[in-house]
């Protein structure tokens, strides 16, 4: 019986099947193009997103989703946050009906501002406490590694949360529950955007000074989000919030920081997309829906405006500085 499957073989995918794998369960991976499920296969590497990490041989790659799914009782869906539900629609009925379904994207889907697991719930008819967030300061890269790293397991249903936590629990990656899955969902589809914000800000030359401020003020928003939608302060002091946000507006190996830089440089949307190799920076399209949800709760987010502004209203990166230091002054 195959014990947990992971849909989408990209970075982040694998990463996690080969945590599972490394843990103790059999893992299907499930690939959209049949090349990458080979190569999973023959050679135990996916050379496109992990380089020349070894995975596991309890490893298995397919590309038809009813075989990946076929008796698993946990399932991760690693896919685009905006393209989760489409593909959702077609593995709902694959689902077994008590399986627990663990989201990693992370974003506000563009037409509905829902977050990840309520787009979950809403296609499966699930009841929400089958429904997992993981999120935390995790790059892909660094856990193919088993470079020590912790991440956050949301869930309503205290049980399955820490059934995932066994499932995930290896000597280099240290899973936390936490029944706070709003705050999770909050930190891990707004922090991308500050990370755009943090790399345009290293593309025009500006230091240390600027992405402090950039992160702290960050976050005062992010906080400010999501206790309007519920969440919990700690939640947001924490792996989910804090921790996150570090992560992905100061690692070069962090793809939304990147694609700021690479727009702070002077480069188009279109070049920095080519630039990334056709992979998705989240906050390029989480920005929009971010701050969608942000006016229709009365909170205010200048750092995520100006970042849409940047990303789809042709604001140039100079523009966007000195619009919010222009800001009127106010207390902190």
């Amino acid at each position: 019986m195959v014990e947990a499957a992971v849909l989408g073989a990209g970075a982040w995918g694998t990463a996690l099947a080969k945590v599972l794998a490394d843990a103790g369960s059999d893992v299907r991976l499930w690939a959209r193009r049949g090349e990458l499920a080979d190569e999973i296969n023959d050679t135990h590497r996916n050379t496109s997103y992990l380089g020349d990490t070894e995975l596991p041989k309890t490893i298995r790659a397919t590309t038809d989703a009813a075989e990946a799914l076929d008796g698993a009782c946990t399932v991760l869906l690693a896919v685009p946050a905006q393209t989760l539900r489409a593909n959702l629609q077609q593995w709902a009925t694959l689902i077994a009906g008590d399986a627990t379904m663990v989201s990693l994207a992370k974003g506000i889907e563009l037409d509905t501002l829902m977050r990840m697991s309520q787009v979950v719930v809403q296609v499966t008819g699930a009841d929400p406490a089958r429904v997992a967030v993981l999120t935390g300061p995790n790059l892909a890269s660094e856990i193919a590694e088993e470079q020590p790293a912790a991440t956050v397991v949301a869930c309503n249903d205290s049980g399955r949360a820490v059934a995932l936590q066994r499932a995930l629990s290896t000597g280099y990656f240290r899973p936390y529950t936490n029944s706070d899955v709003i705050g999770a969902e909050v930190g891990g589809a707004c922090k991308n955007v500050i990370a755009l914000a943090c790399g345009m800000a290293s593309g025009v030359g500006l230091g240390e000074n600027t992405a402090a401020a950039i992160i702290t003020r960050g976050l005062a928003e992010i906080m400010r989000l999501g206790i309007a939608l519920g969440a919990k302060p700690a939640t947001l002091a924490g792996l989910a919030g804090v921790g996150d946000l570090v992560a992905t507006c100061t690692s070069p190996y962090s793809r939304n920081r990147s694609f700021g830089e690479r727009l702070g440089k002077g480069g188009t949307m279109d070049s920095a997309l080519q630039a990334a190799g056709g992979h998705v920076a989240e906050g390029v399209a989480s920005c929009q829906s971010v701050l969608a949800l942000a006016a229709s709760y009365d909170v205010e987010m200048p750092l995520t405006d100006a970042v849409a502004r940047v990303c789809h209203k042709g604001l140039s990166v100079d523009e966007a500085v000195a619009l919010l230091l222009g800001r009127s002054t106010k207390p902190e």
